[in-house]
C-alpha cells in the first residue's frame, strides 16, 4: 500500500503536491483527486520545453456557500535542465476574474470551476498549464500518515491554537494532523503569504521523500491500475498519467525554487485583498520562458 501511495503522489503531479493530493481513497463516493486536462492536444512533453501545471487546494466543506480555491500553485517543471519553480499565488489576490470584474482570484472556482480558476491564473502570469489538479483538505492526514510522516524545514516557530500548529524552528518530523496544521496556519507574519510559502515547503519535502522511493518505470504501469480507483481522471488517458510521473520523478528537488508572487497586503473597499507587486510582472516573465528562474 506504501509503494501505491508513493506512485499516486509521483504520478499525479510528479514531485509529490503533497499539501494538495489526498489520495487515501474515496469519500461519499467521490474521487479525492481530480486530474483535469485543460487544452484537447495530448500531453507529449517536447525536449527542451517547459510544462506547467496548476494545483489548487479546494475549501469546501459544511458551512460554507460554493467552493474556492484555499490554495493555489502554479507550477513549472523544465525536464532537459531537472529543475523548475512552484510558484505561490495568495488566494485574495485582487485581479481581474474574466467576465466577473475585478475580485479575489480564488472567486475564479466558485464562479467557473477549475476552467476560469485557469484563465484568471493566466491572465495575470501569462502562463499556460497543461494540466489542473484539485483536491480538499481532509486526506492529507491520511496520505502524510501511510509516506510515514515528512520532514519539514520549519522556518519560524509556530503556536496557533485556530490551526492547531505547534513547531519550533528548524527540521520537524511532521505526521500528518501536523502537515496539515503547518499548512492552513496564517496567524503569523504576513499571515496568507507566509502560508501559501509554507504550502510549497510541504510540496518540496514530498519531493524529496517521493524521489527517495522511486518505483521505477516498470513498476509505475503496474501500479497504475491501482491508481485509477483513487483518482478521477478528466480528458486525461493513463499513458499521459504515466509521462506525468516520470517527467516529476526527472527534478531535483534541490533545483525545485519555491517563491511567492511579490505583493502587499490591502483593502479593496471592504475586501481584504492582496494587490500584486510591481515585480511580479518580471518574475512571472522570468518563469514564463523555460520554467526556472535566474533573474530572482
Amino acid at each position: 500500500m506504501k509503494r501505491v501511495l508513493t506512485l499516486v503522489v509521483a504520478a499525479l503531479v510528479g514531485f509529490a503536491m503533497l499539501a494538495l493530493t489526498t489520495v487515501t481513497g474515496t469519500r461519499n463516493g467521490l474521487a479525492a483527486v481530480e486530474i483535469h486536462k485543460v487544452d484537447e492536444a495530448h500531453f507529449l512533453p517536447v525536449p527542451g520545453q517547459p510544462v506547467f501545471f496548476l494545483a489548487l487546494g479546494i475549501d469546501g466543506r459544511a458551512g460554507l456557500l460554493g467552493d474556492r480555491a484555499d490554495a493555489i500553485h502554479l507550477i513549472g517543471v523544465n525536464p532537459a535542465a531537472g529543475a523548475g519553480t512552484i510558484l505561490n499565488l495568495p488566494r485574495d489576490t485582487f485581479v481581474e476574474i474574466p467576465g466577473r470584474g475585478r475580485g479575489r482570484i480564488n472567486d475564479a472556482f466558485f464562479y467557473g470551476g477549475t476552467h476560469l480558476q485557469a484563465e484568471a491564473v493566466e491572465r495575470l502570469t501569462g502562463i499556460h498549464p497543461s494540466f489542473i489538479l484539485t483536491t480538499n483538505f481532509p486526506g492529507l492526514e491520511g496520505l502524510v500518515n501511510d509516506l510515514g510522516g515528512l520532514d519539514v524545514d520549519v522556518p519560524i516557530a509556530m503556536k496557533d491554537k485556530n490551526s492547531g500548529a505547534d513547531f519550533p524552528k528548524g527540521r520537524v518530523h511532521m505526521d500528518g494532523r501536523q502537515a496539515l496544521a503547518f499548512s492552513r496556519n496564517r496567524y503569523i507574519p504576513d499571515g496568507d503569504l507566509r502560508r501559501t510559502e509554507h504550502q510549497g515547503l510541504l510540496i518540496l519535502s514530498a519531493l524529496t521523500k517521493v524521489r527517495a522511493e522511486n518505483p521505477g518505470p516498470g513498476a509505475t504501469l503496474r501500479y497504475l491500475a491501482a491508481l485509477a480507483r483513487h483518482v478521477r481522471f478528466n480528458d486525461v488517458a493513463l499513458p499521459e498519467l504515466y509521462r506525468l510521473g516520470r517527467l516529476g520523478l526527472s527534478v531535483d528537488p534541490a533545483r525545485m525554487r519555491n517563491v511567492t508572487m511579490p505583493s502587499r497586503l490591502g483593502q479593496a473597499g471592504a475586501l481584504s485583498v492582496v494587490f500584486v507587486g510591481p515585480e511580479a510582472a518580471g518574475l512571472f516573465a522570468d518563469m514564463r520562458d523555460d520554467a526556472i528562474l535566474q533573474a530572482h
